[in-house]
């Protein structure tokens, strides 16, 4: 397999490329040849005039390609129009080219019609695709994709326009230059062979978000408030012209199908919902992320050494345009370059990346997708150096860095703050159980639950330390604070040794409330060991032994938490009223 990569200048520059390739193909045993052009500029008539000298030079030649945010060359960013001519040598190795109009309507027969036609072809060994998505949600794309052989890898990107007066177009021989529509490349062969790999370097950044309203791709709100909310008080983005450019460089981050997914919108609406490019689940945390150029590069090495394993021929890049906002002209190549050094790399900035992981087929967005390819078996001698120095990040990008380091140190010191606040909310001072506004919220909120389900058990413990007011006016507050912190741990202990579930809490000065989703059985066996175990603990300074009285009840289907909590109550009077240091059931 070789690869020929260069810039279109003109008619005539471009004419004497083809018929060097013409010659030299003559000189060579080749089986296919495919071009591939990336068009920054959505200049209609000259990539017309491209295929149109295409066809007329090499006629057996196939060709495809899209619009752009910019295109990768040997590694290397570049805004003029290239042309990437692929020549496979293997004998065995197929190409096959289908284009199909591609809507929100379509999508899914689209992929039909597409997995019938390879059905027909057991060669298959890797898609590659061109896609124009704006507008629409890819989520049953991708998931129809998903139904495809296990064994075929899946990869590509989205056509680009960055003026919104036009729309994106992909095109190739078999169809034409289409606004809404989807290029197929098929490969395969028993000599073919691809690796692909996904890379980002996007790191959450601060606050975590719940998803608590979204239908298919748009997302509504976030946290119970409109979803662009979070970009507007956060980033301070306007809800105007400017919004999907601003926002590229900051996705949400979130898990799906085990991966970390990044998802920007493209499109905030009146209402504040945001449109996304695919679909986002309800009752998902999503936070916004920001790119971290050290991870990110950190990331690339590792890349480089797996794909200099497999030894490719070529080597396909999709990069997110907000990959190319992120750094800048200046130093976008530093995560593409690298790979030059392995094999003739090559590729565009996308509006979206496409690749199938551990059999999901995922579009991602800011995210460098690398696909590598190769014609036989490595050769047995060492492959070439993935080539990657030591980078000296620029101020900006060190100042990236710190402002990071400081936003997420800030963020985790408030989460912890407004946890331990949360936790105070709850809980009673002393002994660290629930307050009684908690465990009777608690004990509600149960026997919600268990309406309409009488089959679930559930059950009242409630205790009162005999005695206690003697503990008090005899050996002090101290001492008695110390009685009552002990029983605390005592429940706390049984439920981890006893597994149960349950809930404790104080119910007020020496009294406690333990709420059991267990059997009336099980919770009179719980009960008694507390007792037990409380009776033979052994104070010091002068203390001694003391005892607790406990009552027992269990739910009665129908009835409400106040006629619940009488019930227990009436139990552990009779136990006080009757000896003391007992355990009584009602």
């Amino acid at each position: 397999m070789k690869q020929f990569q260069f810039i279109y200048q003109n008619q005539n520059q471009f004419q004497k490329e083809l018929v060097k390739l013409r010659q030299w193909q003559k000189t060579r045993v080749t089986s296919h040849i495919v071009f591939q052009i990336f068009s920054e500029s959505l200049e209609r008539k000259k990539i017309q005039n491209i295929c149109d000298m295409i066809e007329q030079e090499l006629p057996e030649a196939l060709y495809m390609g899209c619009s752009s945010n910019g295109n990768i060359l040997e590694g290397r960013v570049e805004t003029e129009i290239t042309v990437i001519c692929t020549v496979t040598e293997y004998p065995s190795t197929r190409l096959e080219m289908v284009q199909m109009p591609l809507n929100a309507e379509n999508a899914i027969a689209t992929v039909q019609k597409l997995s019938a036609i390879v059905s027909e072809r057991p060669w298959v060994r890797g898609i590659e695709l061109l896609v124009t998505i704006r507008g629409m949600s890819m989520t049953g794309f991708c998931d129809e994709l998903e139904k495809l052989s296990q064994e075929i890898k899946i990869f590509g990107g989205g056509a680009f326009s960055s003026d919104m007066d036009n729309e994106a177009c992909v095109f190739s021989k078999n169809g034409e230059y289409s606004t809404a529509s989807v290029v197929f490349l098929l490969m395969g062969g028993e000599d073919l062979h691809i690796t692909t790999m996904h890379v980002t370097g996007w790191k959450p950044l601060g606050k975590k978000f719940l998803v608590t309203k979204a239908e298919g791709s748009i997302l509504y709100e976030l946290d119970g408030k409109p979803a662009y909310d979070a970009y507007y008080k956060y980033l301070n983005i306007g809800n105007d012209e400017h919004f999907f450019n601003n926002t590229l460089e900051f996705p949400f981050f979130y898990e799906h199908h085990g991966l970390n997914i990044l998802r920007a919108p493209i499109a905030s609406n009146e209402d504040g919902s945001l449109t996304m490019t695919s679909n986002m689940e309800e009752n998902v945390v999503a936070r916004i992320a920001y790119g971290d150029p050290r991870t990110i590069l950190e990331n690339i090495r590792r890349s480089g050494q797996k794909i200099r394993e497999f030894q490719p021929d070529m080597i396909r890049v999709y990069s997110c345009a907000a990959r190319r906002t992120f750094w800048g002209m200046d130093e976008i190549s530093k995560e593409t370059l690298p790979f030059q050094s392995v094999a003739p790399t090559s590729g565009f900035y996308t509006s979206g990346e496409f690749l199938r992981t551990n059999g999901f087929v995922n579009q991602h967005n800011v995210t460098l997708v690398v696909a590598g390819i190769r014609e036989g078996e490595p050769e047995l001698s060492e492959s070439p150096e993935f080539e990657m120095h030591q980078e000296q990040f620029s101020g900006k990008v060190s100042m990236i860095n710190r402002l990071a380091t400081f936003i997420e140190a800030a963020t985790e010191e408030l989460e912890q703050a407004n946890q331990k606040l949360e936790f105070m909310a709850v809980s009673d001072g002393l002994t660290r159980l629930y307050n009684r506004r908690e465990i009777e919220r608690r004990i509600k909120e149960r026997l919600q639950e268990c309406t309409g389900h009488p089959e679930r058990p559930l059950c009242l413990i409630m205790l009162d330390i005999d005695n206690f007011k003697q503990v008090n006016d005899t050996y002090g507050h101290k001492e008695g604070d110390n009685v009552i912190v002990t029983l605390s741990d005592l429940f706390r202990k049984g439920k981890q040794k006893y597994q149960t579930h349950s809930s404790a809490g104080r119910w007020g000065g020496e009294e406690f409330m333990i709420l059991m989703e267990h059997s009336l059985a099980e919770t009179l066996t719980l009960a008694e060991q507390v007792r037990q175990d409380f009776e033979n603990i052994e104070f010091a300074n002068g203390v001694g032994h003391r005892t607790v009285s406990v009552g027992v009840t269990a739910f009665i289907p129908g009835e409400d938490s106040d006629a619940l909590c009488i019930r227990v109550d009436k139990a552990l009077y009779q136990a006080k009223t009757s000896g003391k240091n007992k355990v009584v059931v009602l």
